[in-house]
């Protein structure tokens, strides 16, 4: 019944993508879905890690892990509070 996907299926089902979800929100999408990647990644290299130094030392306590956001990532960045100017107070 499903055979195999050539070319024409493939630009219909491209096609069909960019209708629904709009050519606007394709980019944005790609890149959550990047950034997920590298995070599934990431954590699953750190488990793997994680595995392999608890079979050699068990008896040292597990560091904390962190992920670190993309360069140039705005969604991850932490809003920084500046000291307010009081010297123009009267």
């Amino acid at each position: 019944m499903f055979g195999r996907l050539g070319a024409p299926e493939i630009i219909l089902i491209l096609v069909v993508i960019v209708l629904l979800f709009g050519a606007k929100k394709l980019p944005d999408m790609a890149r959550s879905l990047g950034k997920s990647a590298r995070i599934l990644k990431s954590e699953a290299k750190a488990m793997k890690s994680e595995g392999q130094d608890n079979a050699s030392a068990p008896a040292d306590p597990p560091a904390p892990r962190t992920i670190k956001a993309a360069p140039g990532d705005v969604a991850g960045a932490r809003p920084v509070t500046e000291p307010s100017d009081r010297t123009t107070q009267h």
